[in-house]
């Protein structure tokens, strides 16, 4: 689409404007959390939430999220064709895709409470479980309507993209969280009134869904009048389903949609087994919010820009440019990854009570969500890792490898959940998952080594190993000031945790520079070379 391209922006470029906008958002999204805890700490309100949103979650991540499959899909066909064909096309997708959602709507409202008792199966042996339950049902009604605009959202993002517009995608979700925010803002109004707890759990849990509703609707709306303005599809119904970009859009979007659907089932398998442990489902999501926050707007930095970049390598012809690029992904993801999750497992604890202890969230909460956190750092690296190698398959135009080891990661993520969870309790849930990406991410390489007739494993094992091992240190670095600062100071007081975090997180950082800087890395000394020329640009 070398026409719909308004400016060439460089790699640099388009990642800046994305890591600004995923910023703001991830920070308006800890703030959401940070107000939820406050509001329901890990009681039945929080755990049935989790539940209830499962399903609606499971369409807005995996169809309407920045690089989901619809959008992939979109930005992989758009890329190619001429401005005039894009209208009609995204047209008739958008009427296609409308339609199934719409109906997958309609039978979410209506079987709410199979759908349930599927998800959390656990729920009903306790009492704690029956209540929890009960709200699920009702706020799993109230946003059904979110699979059809989770649809709507994910076609609009890949268009926009498409057009070189990166900075509303990005911060869309800022306002899905400013909604949320607002809806708990309301809640708060009844604290002074004669509620019960039981009152206060059944209004809690209707005021949190239909703030969930309105921040998805808020974030199609944003998006319509930008992809209006552009001249790429109107709101308009097109039933031209034998359009040829129709066609590829929805080759590349059905297997890819199957695929990525599988690390969403992976998620319920997930939840269907802590439904079996109390305030499980809640301590999974805080502690997933703090991994993601970063983990977000990285994983946006690489592969917002890298998708094009992957797209238009595909040629055997390219081929070698698309190695190089594929181990810029692989390196900024390791540079990035491995340092943030040594420095989360070291200062695991405190930054669970600085963020969240407040409120219904108190320092039991505080133990249970630590142990999940440390688990979900562990596999920071290769959850983006394999992400980045997907996007290789996608911009191939192979969707179907992906798909086809994500079905027997089903089978994995089950069978070591089982076993797992016997041994860790909730922390053994993810450390499953980080199980099934560890070997996901290899097998894909593999393939891939074949596919592209080989990878250059030495220039691409080298720099990871090295970094592995200083990040290693970068952990102990900050662990060892930790407990310095704690011995000398104590360990109760926000700010004095604060400080604590703040230096030992620091000095951890500055350790890991230090050895980055040995390392000599071309990817490092590339962007160090970028920002040298642009703050000597004469004024």
């Amino acid at each position: 689409m070398s026409d719909v391209k308004k400016s060439a922006r460089s790699l640099a470029g388009i990642a800046g404007i994305v890591a600004a906008a995923t910023l703001l958002s991830k920070v308006m999204g800890l703030l959401r959390q940070q107000a939820l805890a406050a509001a329901f700490g890990v009681g039945v309100v929080a755990d049935a939430y989790n539940y209830a949103y499962v399903i609606p979650g499971f369409f807005l991540i995996l169809l309407g999220g920045i690089n989901g499959p619809f959008h992939s899909a979109i930005v992989s066909v758009v890329s190619r064709r001429q401005r005039e064909e894009i209208a009609p096309l995204i047209e008739t997708v958008t009427t296609l895709v409308g339609g199934v959602m719409l109906l997958a709507s309609l039978l979410m409202f209506l079987f709410a409470d199979p759908l349930i008792d599927v998800v959390a199966p656990g729920l009903s042996q306790t009492e704690f479980g029956l209540q929890t339950k009960a709200i699920a049902v009702e706020q799993l009604r109230i946003m059904a309507p979110m699979a059809l605009l989770s649809g709507l959202i994910g076609i609009g993002f890949g268009v926009l993209n498409a057009d070189d517009q990166y900075w509303l995608p990005s911060v869309s979700p800022l306002f899905s969280s400013l909604a949320v925010l607002v809806a708990l803002g309301a809640l708060a109004g009844v604290l002074g009134e004669d509620v019960t707890a039981a009152r206060y759990a059944v209004l809690g849990g209707q005021v949190l869904a239909w703030g969930t509703l309105a921040g998805a609707l808020l974030q199609w709306l944003i998006q319509v009048p930008a992809q209006w303005k552009s001249g790429l599809g109107r709101l308009r119904l097109r039933f031209d389903f034998n359009r040829p970009g129709v066609r590829e859009t929805v080759r590349l979007m059905g297997p890819a949609t199957l695929a990525s659907g599988m690390m969403q089932i992976n998620v319920y398998t997930d939840l269907f087994f802590a439904s079996f442990i109390p305030q499980a489902a809640a301590a999974l999501t805080y502690a997933n919010l703090l991994v993601q926050t970063p983990l977000g707007i990285i994983s946006n930095v690489i592969l917002v820009p890298f998708l094009p970049i992957f797209s238009r390598l595909a040629d055997p012809a390219d081929w070698d440019e698309l190695k190089v690029r594929i181990r810029q992904g692989l390196v900024m993801t390791a540079i990035t990854m491995l340092p943030l999750s040594a420095i989360l497992i070291a200062l695991a604890h405190p930054i669970v009570r600085v963020v969240y202890e407040r409120y219904a969230f108190d320092q039991e909460a505080s133990q249970i969500v630590t142990s999940v956190l440390i688990a979900y750092a562990i596999g920071m690296f290769v959850y983006l890792g394999r992400d980045v190698v997907v996007r290789v398959f996608y911009a191939l135009g192979d969707s179907d490898t992906p798909f086809r080891i994500s079905i027997v990661n089903i089978f994995l993520n089950a069978l070591l959940d089982f076993l797992l969870i016997q041994r860790f309790g909730a922390p053994g849930l993810v450390l499953a998952t980080v199980g099934v990406n560890v070997i996901s991410m290899t097998w894909l390489l593999v393939v891939l080594d074949r596919k592209l007739n080989g990878l250059p494993w030495r220039s691409w094992s080298q720099p990871i190993i090295g970094l592995t091992l200083g990040s290693l240190l970068t952990g102990l670095t900050c662990w060892g000031v930790l407990w310095g600062l704690q011995q000398v100071w104590g360990t109760e007081g926000f700010f004095l945790q604060l400080l604590q975090l703040s230096l030992a997180g620091l000095v951890g950082l500055s350790v890991f520079a230090g050895i980055l800087s040995q390392l000599r890395l071309a990817e490092v000394e590339q962007i160090v070379g970028r920002i040298r020329r642009k703050f000597q640009r004469p004024g």
